[in-house]
C-alpha cells in the first residue's frame, strides 16, 4: 500500500508537491553538476598542474566519486540519529567549502584531496534525497517521485558540461569550482528556508554500535534491498567507466573535441527522456516488467555497441545514436532498482539509503576506474565493460528474484 506522510515542522505551511520534487531533483543535480560540468576542463586542468598522463586526469572525476561513495555510510546514521535537515545543511556548507579549496589548489595532489572531500560532502544529497522521499511515500508512488526528481535532476547532466565549457570561455577552470561553492550556497538557503524536518522526532533511532550492525544486517539481509543494490551498482560502473571514458573518445579517438558537449548533452536528454515515460507508466504496468526490459536492453545495446567497435565501423554517429539508446535504458532501470531496493526499508530509511548508497557508489566508482583506466585509443574498453556489467546485472536480478522476471514482488 502507498502511504504518504505528513511533512513535519515547516513554519510556512506544508510545501507544495512541486516544489518539493525540484528541491530533491536540485540536491540530486549536485552529483551530477559536480561531475559532469568537469569534462570540458581535464585538459586545462592537466596542463595547468602538470599532469603528464592523459588517463590520470580522469582521478578529477574518480577521486570525487570514491570520496561519494565511502561518506553514504555515514549521513544515513546520522540522519537517522538527529534528523535530515541538519546533516544536509552541514553537509552543503562543507561541499561549499572544499569547492574552493579546489579551485585555489596549487597542485593535483591537493586538486584531488579537495575532490574527494567534495565529494563526501555531496554525498549528503544523494542519501538524504531518497531518505527524504522514503519518508514521506513508497511503492509505485515513491518510484513515480524518484522518476519526476529524476526528471529535473537529468537537466543537469544535459547542461553541466556546457556549464563548464561556457565558463571556460571567459575564465580559468579554477571558476568552475567557485560556481559549484556557489551552487551549494544557493541549496543551502533553499533547503534552510523551505525544506522542513520530515523525520518526527520519535522515529528517531539511537547512534551506538549495536543499532549500526543491525541497520547493517537488515540492508544486507533483505533480498531485495541487496540484489538490486548490487545490480544497481554494476549498471552505475558502466556509466561511470562512460564518464570517465568520454572526453578522451572526442579528443583523441574521434578528433572532434567541440562534439563533446553537444552529443554528452544528447545522451544524457535520453535519460530524461526514459524517466519521463517511466514515471507515467511505472503505477500501472510495475517496476519490474520496465525494470528487467529495459535492463535486457542495455545488454543488446551494448553488444551492438560492441560488434561496431570490434568491425572498425564506430563513428560519431554511430556512437551517439547506440549509446544514447543505450543510456535510455539505463535510465528506465536505475530509478525502478533503486526503489525496489528501499521497499522494505521504511522503517531506517536513512540507514538502509547509506549502506546501499555505500556498497552501490563504491562498486560502480571502482568498476568505473577500471573501465577508464584501460582506455587505450579506442572505444572497444568502453563496450566490454558495458557488456560485462549488464550481464552481471541480469544474473544478480534473476538471482534475486529466484528466476522470475517481469513479475510482481517477491516475497523472502
Amino acid at each position: 500500500m502507498t502511504v504518504q506522510q505528513p511533512i513535519l515542522h515547516d513554519p510556512r505551511g506544508q510545501i507544495g508537491f512541486g516544489e518539493f520534487v525540484s528541491l530533491i531533483a536540485a540536491l540530486m543535480a549536485m552529483i551530477a553538476l559536480s561531475i559532469d560540468s568537469m569534462l570540458p576542463a581535464l585538459p586545462s586542468i592537466g596542463a595547468s598542474l602538470g599532469v603528464a598522463s592523459d588517463n590520470d586526469r580522469q582521478w578529477v572525476i574518480a577521486a570525487f566519486m570514491i570520496g561519494f561513495g565511502l561518506a553514504q555510510v555515514a549521513h544515513g546514521p546520522l540522519s537517522d540519529r538527529f534528523g535530515r535537515r541538519p546533516v544536509l545543511l552541514a553537509s552543503l556548507v562543507a561541499g561549499g567549502a572544499f569547492s574552493l579549496v579546489a579551485a585555489f589548489s596549487a597542485s593535483f595532489e591537493l586538486l584531488i584531496a579537495a575532490r574527494v572531500a567534495c565529494g563526501m560532502a555531496v554525498a549528503s544529497s544523494r542519501v538524504l534525497a531518497i531518505s527524504i522521499v522514503r519518508d514521506r511515500y513508497s511503492g509505485r508512488q515513491m518510484a513515480r517521485v524518484m522518476s519526476l526528481a529524476f526528471i529535473v535532476f537529468m537537466a543537469a547532466p544535459i547542461l553541466a558540461p556546457a556549464f563548464g565549457q561556457i565558463i571556460l570561455l571567459f575564465a580559468p577552470w579554477r571558476w568552475i569550482f567557485g560556481m559549484l561553492a556557489l551552487a551549494s550556497v544557493t541549496l543551502f538557503i533553499w533547503a534552510g528556508l523551505r525544506l522542513p524536518e520530515t523525520l518526527a522526532a520519535e522515529n528517531r533511532l539511537p547512534l551506538t554500535p549495536a543499532r549500526l550492525a543491525q541497520g547493517w544486517r537488515t540492508t544486507l539481509g533483505d533480498r531485495m534491498s541487496l540484489g538490486y543494490t548490487l545490480a544497481l551498482a554494476l549498471l552505475q560502473g558502466a556509466l561511470f567507466g562512460f564518464i570517465n571514458s568520454v572526453q578522451q573518445i572526442f579528443f583523441d579517438v574521434f578528433d572532434h573535441p567541440a562534439l563533446l558537449t553537444p552529443v554528452f548533452a544528447g545522451v544524457a536528454a535520453t535519460m530524461a527522456v526514459a524517466s519521463y515515460f517511466n514515471s507515467r507508466l511505472v503505477v500501472r504496468l510495475g517496476t519490474r516488467l520496465i525494470s528487467h526490459w529495459a535492463l535486457i536492453g542495455f545488454i543488446a545495446f551494448g553488444a551492438l555497441h560492441l560488434l561496431i567497435a570490434l568491425g572498425g565501423h564506430e563513428t560519431v554517429i554511430s556512437f551517439t545514436l547506440v549509446q544514447a539508446l543505450m543510456m535510455g535504458c539505463f535510465g528506465l532501470a536505475s530509478a525502478n532498482f533503486g526503489a525496489m531496493a528501499m521497499e522494505n526499508m521504511g522503517g531506517m530509511a536513512g540507514t538502509a539509503s547509506s549502506v546501499q548508497g555505500f556498497i552501490g557508489t563504491l562498486i560502480g566508482a571502482l568498476i568505473g576506474i577500471g573501465i577508464g583506466q584501460a582506455f587505450n585509443g579506442t572505444t572497444v574498453p568502453l563496450y566490454t565493460g558495458f557488456v560485462l556489467c549488464g550481464l552481471a546485472a541480469l544474473a544478480v536480478v534473476a538471482v534475486t528474484e529466484r528466476g522470475r522476471l517481469f513479475t510482481p514482488h517477491q516475497q523472502g
